[in-house]
Formats: structure tokens, sequence, C-alpha cells
């Protein structure tokens, strides 16, 4: 495990947070998004690699290297960008996600996309045809440790929900050309594995469409105990069950993680394929969704998407012709 890097200095941060890269205000808490790359602001993405390995070293995951930061954060031909949540009190990175439009997505030389997921998933045909070209894939995912206790109450409380607000700002922008987001919720080693099992059953009941096979975990972790687990889930609906799911990851001594939390109540129609372990990122174990922007709960829309007005640099995009008519 190399010892982490020192903290980026905060002159070179905001000498790299212009207002050419600014994208918006949050609903809350008053902090700023903006998104970068490593070609235009290399300190901001040293300080995100810095703070992505503390937080998923805390965690139970991470690299184990001295920073975080992957060929799809630094190579530029793999069109990647990362959408970075600014405290303009404190001067410091909150947290951030890394994306992907799925146009400017690369096949391997065996016709699988060079994202970060394919690590773990194989794409099919069908995925990789009708559904790759219209999506946007996030990956990397996390807010520092320092907003995640109470030594920053407000600041803490809305992290999560202003990281949403820049999802929100992506579908605003690329809406023309994109419908879908697909990514991975991250659940860690040290949670408990019967809550962690209950998790993926709910998953499975409430949001898998195996049937489909479109995106196919390649060591896919297994659910036990089926019988059981269907005694206990035993509503219909979703929001019945989902009341049921965290009593029983309570009685456990957990809750049902944040970022699968906020993931499985942003959609009726949201997309689970699974999981499987990463072993290239400390056994973390990730579960493949996929979001319908038009599907999202119309108060999340209102929350994320209104008050939001697109800036000048990306409003290029608006004008672009959409793909397809479907």
């Amino acid at each position: 495990m190399e010892p982490i890097i020192e903290p980026v200095p905060k002159d070179l941060l905001i000498a790299e947070l212009t207002p050419s890269k600014f994208l918006r205000d949050t609903n809350k808490a008053g902090n700023k998004l903006y998104l970068v790359d490593n070609q235009d602001s290399p300190n901001v993405m040293r300080e995100i690699g810095r703070l992505r390995e503390i937080a998923f070293r805390d965690g139970g995951g991470g690299t184990g290297k001295a920073l975080d930061l992957d060929r799809f954060d630094t190579d530029p031909s793999l069109g990647y960008k990362q959408l970075v949540l600014w405290d303009p009190d404190a001067q410091a990175i909150i947290g951030g996600y890394r994306f992907v439009l799925g146009t400017d997505v690369i096949p391997d030389w065996k016709g699988q996309p060079m994202m970060p997921s394919a690590h773990l998933f194989r794409f099919s045909r069908y995925f990789l045809k009708r559904f790759l070209p219209y999506t946007i894939e996030l990956s990397r995912s996390f807010v520092s440790p320092d907003y995640q206790s109470t030594r920053n109450a407000t600041k803490s409380l809305y992290a999560l929900d202003n990281l949403f607000d820049g999802l929100g700002a992506l579908i605003k922008v690329y809406r023309t050309r994109m419908k879908y987001f697909f990514g991975k919720m991250t659940i860690y080693p040290s949670y408990p594995k019967d809550a962690l099992n209950m998790i993926l059953f709910f998953l499975r009941k409430h949001f898998g469409r195996k049937e489909e096979l479109m995106v196919i975990p390649k060591n896919e972790i297994q659910i036990y105990d089926e019988v059981r687990l269907e005694g206990i889930f035993t509503e219909d609906g979703y929001k019945e069950d989902y009341k049921i799911l965290k009593a029983e990851v309570h009685k456990l001594g957990v809750n049902v993680p944040p970022l699968v939390n906020s993931y499985m109540n942003m959609s009726p129609t949201m997309r689970s394929f699974g999981a499987a372990v990463n072993d290239e990122f400390g056994d973390v174990i990730e579960a493949g969704i996929m979001i319908k922007f038009e599907d999202m709960y119309p108060e999340k829309t209102v929350r994320h998407l209104t008050g939001f007005r697109i800036p000048n640099f990306l409003k290029f995009f608006r004008r672009t012709k959409p793909l397809s008519k479907k």
C-alpha cells in the first residue's frame, strides 16, 4: 500500500477551475460544479486522484497506489471527463464523477467497449447497437471523507444531492443525443454478506430483466438462500418491499448504502444487471445499473434539472441533431 500524495496547493486548483469550465451552481449549500479533464486541469486531476483514493480506502476499497488515476482519466483518446463538485468557501473539492458519452467509446479488438465497467461486465451486441450510442457511462463517483462527517454539517448533508445536480445538468446538456445513464453501484467488502445478499435479491426482483441479457457480469455474485428471501420480500410493490429491505438490513447493524439508496429511488424503470467483485479495486462489489432519463421520477427531475442554464461553452451540444428518432 503506497502512501497517498500530499494535497495539491489550493491556488493551483483555483487557477484551473476557471469560468470556462463552470457548469452550474448547486441547488443547496452554495457549492459549484465544473467539467474538467486531465489535459486542461492536471492539478485538479491530481487532487481528484488523491481524494478518490482516500475515500475508497476509507470504505475498504481503493487501488493501493499513491493516487487513484488510470488510463480513463489520463488518455484523451478515450474521451472521459470529470464532473467536479467544489466548495468555494473552503476552496476544496467535495466529490465528483467520471463520465463518457457512448458515442466516444472505442471498441477493443474483441468488439467490447473500452470502458472501466468492461472489466466486470460483457456487453451484448444488442446493447452495443441499441443502447450504448445513447448512453452516458458513469464511474468513480466519490465524496471526500471531509464531507462525510459532521465537521461540515450543511455541506456534508447535501454533498450527494449536489452531485445529482451535476447529473441533472449532464442530462440537460446532452439530452438531444443521450437517453440513459449506465454505471455501477459500489458496495464495500466490509458490508455484511447477508445484507448484500438481500440487496442483490431486491434489485433482481424489482429491477432485473434477465431475459434481455444485455449486460452480463463476467463472474456474477450468486444470490443464496432464495427461498428464505422470497418469504421475507413478499410485497408486489417496490415501496412496500423497500420498507422491508431497510428494516432487515438495519437488523444487521447497517443501512442501505447512500448511493444505492439514491439510485433505486431515482426511476421506477431502473434496470439492474447483477453484480461482480472488482479484483482491481480492493474487491469491492459492483452492481451494474441503467436509468432512462425520461423515466425519472418527476420530483427528481424538478429537483435536479430546474434552475439551471446551459453555459455558453456547452450550448453547441443543444444544436446537435439527435442520432435517432426512436
